[in-house]
Order: structure tokens, then C-alpha cells, then sequence
């Protein structure tokens, strides 16, 4: 058996020195194609601190108006602090539902409903917390013009739309 094992194992050794060769030539043949000079790094440049000087600009996230109202343009716009307050404007707009409208004559009013409290109230009438001066009144909405202040204090005017409530059920008690 000891006989027949060492033919076995030159066979095989002999087999193994062509794969040797082979992957001799191929490390010789992969390095011709591989530059044998590397380029240095290139040197690297000293940092220079950046000044900001735009402490005198306007600065981009603080709200300001475009221009200063000028000197005897009247203010601008605000709202009449001496007028009398009328019942409606006691409550936030929120809180105010119109549940139906009124004609009587030309005149078309709205009935507004506070709390457990039925209103009247027509173009005109004002209403809500922020100045609201009810401009049109129609079959489906009361169309308010608002007076509010912006956050740099100034006056300013904005729509605001009290839609009609719709119920949907006989037994709806609110």
C-alpha cells in the first residue's frame, strides 16, 4: 500500500507546480499594465477665518414692513376704540354660528346664534373679537371685514367668511 501511495503523491505534487507557474505568470503579467510612479497629495492650503460684516444689514428672519408710513398719511389703518362694543363682539368668531337669514324689506339679516342666544344682525352690525364689520350678508354666509394686528404692531385688514350651519338631524340640540 506504502508503494502505490507515493507514485500517488508525485503524480499529484507534479500537478500541482503547473498551477504554480500558472499564477506566477499571471502576478508577472498583471503588474505590466500598473503605473510604478503615485503622484504626491496635493499640499494643502492654510484655512482663512471668514469676517462677517453684516451686522449693519437688515437682518432676513426678523418681520418688517417694506417702507415707514410717512408723517401725515392719517396713521394708516386702526380700528375705532371709542365706538360702542355691540353684544356679538364679546365672542370669539369661533363660537358664532349663523343658522339662518331674514328678509324685511331691502333689508336681509342674519340670525346668529351665541351660546344659547339667537341674534339678529345686518350689514353694518359688527361682530367676533377682532373689529369684525359684517359687510354683505347672503342666504348662505355673512362676509366680515376685520381689522388685526400684525406682529409688528401695525393694523391690518382680513376677510373672514361665517358660512351657514347646516343641520343634518330633526333631533339636533346644541
Amino acid at each position: 500500500m506504502k508503494r502505490l501511495l507515493v507514485p500517488i503523491a508525485l503524480v499529484v505534487l507534479g500537478g500541482c507546480s503547473s498551477e504554480g507557474d500558472e499564477l506566477r505568470r499571471f502576478v508577472r503579467d498583471s503588474e505590466k499594465g500598473l503605473p510604478r510612479k503615485i503622484e504626491p497629495l496635493p499640499a494643502v492650503k492654510p484655512f482663512e477665518p471668514f469676517t462677517y460684516e453684516g451686522f449693519d444689514l437688515p437682518d432676513p428672519f426678523k418681520p418688517r414692513k417694506l417702507s415707514a408710513p410717512k408723517e401725515g398719511a392719517g396713521g394708516g389703518l386702526a380700528p375705532d376704540l371709542n365706538r360702542r362694543k355691540e353684544p356679538l363682539e364679546a365672542f370669539p368668531l369661533e363660537q358664532l354660528k349663523m343658522v339662518g337669514t331674514l328678509s324685511q324689506g331691502k333689508d336681509t339679516y342674519a340670525l346668529v346664534r351665541a351660546d344659547k342666544t339667537l341674534y339678529r344682525v345686518k350689514k353694518g352690525n359688527y361682530m367676533g373679537q377682532n373689529f369684525g364689520l359684517i359687510t354683505d350678508v347672503t342666504e348662505n354666509d355673512i362676509k366680515l371685514k376685520e381689522i388685526v394686528q400684525d406682529s409688528a404692531g401695525d393694523w391690518a385688514e382680513r376677510q373672514s367668511v361665517l358660512p351657514l350651519l347646516e343641520e343634518t338631524g330633526k333631533g339636533d340640540k346644541k
